[in-house]
């Protein structure tokens, strides 16, 4: 069995030693950033309608492309500090996420709306509802992994109570399972089946199998959510859990939530978050929120497919569609995938340097 890299199988103590992971903007970065969004702002116009050179960024967008790059490749996360949010409207930060995402890759669909950019607060969803997303509640969530290679989440507002951010390394992880429960491990390594809690596309199926761990370049790659593979166990053909699969996956959770693995930390407004969702896997504290509409819990997520992807497992697949490097992959096309979202992602992948996305790869 191949080791995995060593950067990726960090503990705590090593996030609070080396400080690589955290970047700043400073005050003209944030300023640049600012005018730049000010001054192309149209409340009117959808985001497929803006390309990357409708936006000059300035110094701050070098700093965010560093800090997604070296989450990829480094420990698998990484944290920018002084995002402009003083100074902008909800709008307005949104659309500024999307503009750093135009220079990051191609933005994947992200649920049955098929929407690039996601709205995390709490709308009263029932996190453990067979159609459920926790990103829409206020509940405590398990440790899972995002549909995508890389994801970012923007802080325009905290909760008034709770919601801190815990992240834990999926490498560190595995190797306590390989290491203290072998047989386990092995179990981990062979098909889960997992929900699509309902946000299938027309041409899936409700549910698809992947290991939980897989190996290929030398890269370990994860994926967990255990709320899917309990929903998944309510749907027709799904084979049950079993003894062994059920144990596997409450070790696994009990693991990720060890001291001496799992890293806390509070992201404030103006904070920009990137995870690698194939070497962490994170959670979320509940948490209570704020009476008035304007100061309630706001984060921006995107799911980026980025040009420097590696090549996944084959086992991969049936999730992310290609696991060819640099391609765009991953993401959950919903219900609403048209031609309009295909012809953005289309033109972004062009943009970027990247082949062309697998549904229009023939197209005339």
């Amino acid at each position: 069995m191949t080791k995995p890299h060593n950067q990726t199988a960090w503990r705590p103590h090593d996030l609070l030693r080396d400080q690589s992971w955290v970047f700043s903007l400073s005050e003209n970065a944030r300023k640049q950033l600012a005018y730049s969004i000010k001054k192309v702002f149209d409340p009117d116009r959808p985001l497929f309608d803006y390309s990357r050179e409708d936006f000059d960024l300035g110094p701050g967008l070098a700093t965010v492309v560093a800090a997604a790059e070296q989450a990829y490749f480094g420990y698998g996360l990484t944290l920018v500090r002084g995002l402009p949010r003083k100074e902008m409207t909800e709008q307005e930060y949104r659309l500024m996420i999307w503009a750093l995402g135009l220079n990051l890759g191609v933005p994947r669909p992200q649920g049955r709306a098929s929407q690039y950019i996601s709205e995390v607060r709490a709308t009263g969803m029932n996190y453990r509802s067979a159609g459920g997303r926790g990103y829409n509640s206020n509940a405590g969530l398990d440790f899972h992994c995002d549909g995508c290679d890389l994801v970012a989440l923007a802080c325009y507002n905290k909760a008034k109570r709770g919601g801190q951010s815990l992240i834990s390394s999926s490498v560190s992880a595995w190797q306590a399972l390989l290491v203290e429960y072998p047989e386990l491990a092995e179990t981990a390594r062979h098909d889960f089946y997992f929900s699509r809690n309902q946000e299938e596309a027309p041409d899936e199926a409700p549910y698809y199998a992947q290991p939980l761990f897989d190996f290929e370049d030398g890269r370990l790659f994860s994926k967990w959510n255990r709320n899917r593979v309990r929903t998944a166990q309510d749907i027709l053909g799904v084979p049950k859990l079993s003894v062994m699969q059920k144990q596997c996956g409450d070790v696994l959770d009990l693991i990720l939530r060890r001291p001496d693995l799992m890293y806390t930390m509070w992201l404030q407004p103006g904070d920009l978050q990137f995870i690698n969702n194939h070497v962490i896997l994170h959670s979320r504290t509940t948490f209570d929120d704020y009476d008035e509409l304007n100061r309630k819990r706001l984060l921006f997520r995107l799911w980026i497919a980025p040009p420097y992807s590696v090549q996944l497992p084959n086992s991969w697949e049936k999730f992310f569609n290609s696991t060819d490097p640099g391609t765009v992959r991953g993401g959950i096309r919903g219900h609403n995938h048209d031609f309009v979202c295909k012809d953005f992602e289309l033109r972004q992948a062009e943009s970027m340097g990247m082949p062309a996305p697998v549904h229009n790869r023939f197209s005339a």
